[in-house]
């Protein structure tokens, strides 16, 4: 094996930052499925965002537009849900399958999702348990779970192992000396 096809295996700092990033899309494209649904449910885009600003906020934070209290809820999002991503990435590791990892990351979302808005919300947080919007809110959770799924595509390339294809030198059965030369 030469220096270009060495792996070395992740250190979990690494996994931890893979994570990290997994999580940060996987929440973003959580907040815009969020936005999307609740704009077509002629509710303000910010919805999500505002009702998690209640938190700092109070009733206060409870708007139809973009405003300033709106950055914290935002920033609360971006925070608690990078930080599941490399809690998840650094719990699993490379232990299953893409398809394992996947239902994995589903549950692990969705067990948030219970734990965060059912069981939590009802005395820590008690306008966004009252006031979100649940089926769009587990919906998102989902695509949040399939997405940190994803984090070993956010390794840096020499963590991975090499590609084997049917073709590579590994795969050939080994020819012998002046076989085919009749």
């Amino acid at each position: 094996m030469n220096a270009s096809t060495a792996h070395r295996p992740a250190n979990p700092l690494t996994i931890f930052l893979a994570g990290l990033q997994a999580g940060m899309i996987g929440i973003c494209w959580m907040l815009a499925w969020l936005g999307a649904s609740a704009a077509a449910q002629r509710r303000s885009f910010w919805t999500a965002e505002n009702l998690m600003a209640s938190i700092f906020h109070g009733d206060t934070a409870i708007r139809r537009d973009f405003g300033f209290s709106t950055l914290s809820g935002l920033a609360l999002y971006l925070l608690v849900y990078s930080l599941l991503g490399a809690i998840f990435a650094s719990a699993i590791r490379n232990r299953f399958t893409g398809l394992g990892s996947v239902l994995l990351g589903v549950f692990f979302s969705l067990g948030w999702y219970y734990l965060w808005f059912r069981a939590l919300g009802q005395t820590v947080m008690p306008l966004v348990w009252l006031l979100h919007a649940e089926r769009s809110t587990a919906f998102g959770h989902l695509i949040f779970g399939g997405l940190i799924a994803r984090f070993p595509a956010y390794l840096p390339a020499e963590t991975l192992p090499p590609p084997t294809s049917p073709a590579s030198p590994e795969n050939e059965a080994p020819v012998e000396p002046g076989a085919g030369l009749d």
